[in-house]
């Protein structure tokens, strides 16, 4: 077992263990007969999404840019930063909200070499960038680090006051930066319209506050109508363990005004600049692999709690996502992946609320990491 994977006080596992239990009863006052069908929708309409997948990222990209969006395409990572780099080539402070896919491209770290100063606005994002950390899971990036660590790293002496430190750090940062990074949670195509589910209230400022936003998002949360996208939206944080989301943001391209005479004015309040960067990384080879079914996870984390090997190395199993659903997808966007640490159980599909077949795909992957050997 490598260095690292169990973190022990006292001999008890912390952190993961703790939220787990708790996510796990908040679900089963959540999980019932209209979830289980809302489930079945959601997975029609992500079948039909991923089969439809390059007509789809066509008619996002027109609707997109119809809505005043500058559009991008990425066919990897090396593209989506250099998107960036352009992007934000006269900003300076750079402030940015929870997203997997620019974890995934390296994005902060890149921009910090550039000479950019880019700061985690979301507040387990923040605690693991003060810690020089990296996150451990879709919708809970400092799971691993238990609140004491977080008072210390934070120099606080309670929760309360942790809160009010990086309230008052963070709130500066994104009133003076001038460039802000979101991700997205769903995209409907034929509207030209992103939606990012959020309970803190960062991606509203992010998004808003900033003279240029840049939004990044896997070509594989793109669906049809603004219908199917809203159900998507609903099901994600139902299944992370919500009745409702704080905020659901929905955005279709740059603020504007018609006060004056009827005549549309942009930019009034919102940003200057709004762009998107569809990222592929990987994805469409997964699409016509027996990898496709990983291109339906909504990224709700559920089936990481319900996962042994996951709870047992205290979050510390892939690169950049993580559980069993990780290491499919750190395949799938290039990285070295650990399919050997699963143990079977099959408890990720059960909890799923697409029944993405987990299990089988990682021993897909193991029979291929063993044909190199």
């Amino acid at each position: 077992m490598r260095k690292g994977y169990f973190y022990l006080t006292h001999g008890k596992l912390v952190s993961v263990r703790t939220a787990a239990k708790n996510v796990e009863e908040r679900r089963e006052l959540i999980v019932n007969s209209e979830f289980q069908k809302l489930s079945e929708e959601v997975r029609k309409i992500k079948e039909d999404a991923i089969s439809n997948l390059d007509c789809l990222i066509e008619k996002a990209m027109i609707n997109l840019e119809k809505n005043c969006f500058d559009v991008f395409f990425a066919k990897d990572a090396k593209e989506a930063r250099k998107v960036a780099e352009e992007f934000f080539e006269d900003c300076k402070l750079i402030v940015k909200s929870k997203s997997m896919v620019t974890h995934e491209i390296e994005l902060r770290e890149f921009l910090q070499s550039k000479g950019k100063e880019v700061w985690e606005t979301d507040l387990g994002d923040f605690i693991v960038q003060v810690a020089k950390d990296k996150p451990r899971h879709f919708t809970m990036p400092a799971i691993h680090i238990s609140a004491e660590k977080a008072m210390k790293l934070l120099e606080v002496n309670s929760v309360e006051e942790l809160k009010a430190k990086a309230k008052r750090i963070l709130r500066e940062k994104m009133i003076n930066a001038d460039g802000g990074i979101s991700g997205a949670n769903v995209v409907a195509a034929k509207e030209g319209s992103v939606f990012i589910i959020e309970n803190e209230g960062n991606v509203r400022l992010v998004s808003s506050l900033p003279r240029k936003h840049l939004i990044f998002v896997g070509i594989e949360k793109i669906v049809n109508s603004f219908e199917e996208a809203s159900k998507v939206a609903r099901l994600t944080w139902l299944s992370a363990g919500y009745k409702t989301t704080s905020y659901l943001n929905v955005i279709s391209g740059k603020s504007k005004s018609g006060d004056v005479e009827k005549r549309i004015i942009y930019g009034l309040h919102g940003p200057e600049k709004v762009g998107i960067v569809l990222v592929d990384n990987g994805r469409l080879r997964a699409r016509d692999s027996e990898f496709r079914e990983a291109l339906f996870c909504l990224r709700c984390g559920a089936c990481l709690f319900s996962c042994p090997t996951y709870v047992v190395l205290n979050a510390n199993w892939g690169k950049i996502y993580h559980g069993g659903i990780g290491v499919i997808w750190d395949y799938i966007t290039n990285r070295d992946s650990e399919p050997f640490l699963c143990i079977g159980c099959g408890k990720c599909m059960e909890i799923c609320p697409l029944k993405i077949n987990i299990p089988e795909m990682i021993r897909r992957l193991r029979g291929l990491k063993l044909d190199k050997l």
